[in-house]
């Protein structure tokens, strides 16, 4: 994905993606089981625009506080829900939410075994999960994040699907040694 409209650098080329839309397609990508190919086109004097560099901060920011929802999970156990993505990892899925619901009730769409705990990455509150008219979560009044905010469910391990509520990790993949997150 390039940052604006180009792949390499261009003077003129000023129409530049929006962090949250870089950080969306990041996780979009990851909810399909893929890896992200940011392109970073450097002037001809070997420096990164401002533009660059402020959405590669915008993004570590968010990297910093709901990276376990990136790194090392796979696809989406759940495929793509209306409000948002899945990822999963064994004993965890993260629902990527996009579309803070009003309401602050969050249907879990296709998940099957009621989750252990459900709480917001950010900060580790509890949630309260309700089963009443199918699975929920009764989400804070404010969301944590204008761009994602990631809900983690912890699931019960050994219900033969690898401890997500009955997603498939197979495919689960680990981030090189060398992965850095963003300053």
């Amino acid at each position: 994905m390039t940052m604006n409209d180009t792949w390499g650098y261009k003077s003129y080329d000023d129409d530049w993606k929006d962090t949250r839309t870089l950080v969306r397609t990041l996780i979009d990508v990851a909810s399909k089981g893929g890896n992200f190919l940011l392109n970073v086109g450097p002037t001809a004097d070997g420096l990164i625009p401002p533009p660059i560099v402020w959405r590669l901060h915008e993004m570590g920011d968010w990297m910093r506080t709901n990276g376990e929802a990136i790194y090392a999970t796979t696809v989406s156990p759940y495929g793509m829900p209306a409000w948002g993505r899945y990822t999963a990892k064994p004993g965890r899925v993260y629902a990527h939410i996009f579309d803070w619901p009003k309401d602050q009730r969050l249907p879990l769409t296709g998940v099957k075994d009621r989750p252990l705990r459900a709480y917001m990455l950010a900060d580790g509150k509890p949630l309260t999960i309700e089963s009443d008219s199918g699975l929920a979560v009764r989400l804070p009044t404010v969301p944590p994040s204008t761009i994602a905010s990631v809900l983690v469910l912890e699931m019960q391990v050994g219900l033969g699907f690898g401890g997500c509520g009955g997603c498939d990790l197979q495919n689960l993949h680990k981030p090189p040694p060398s992965s850095t997150i963003l300053p």
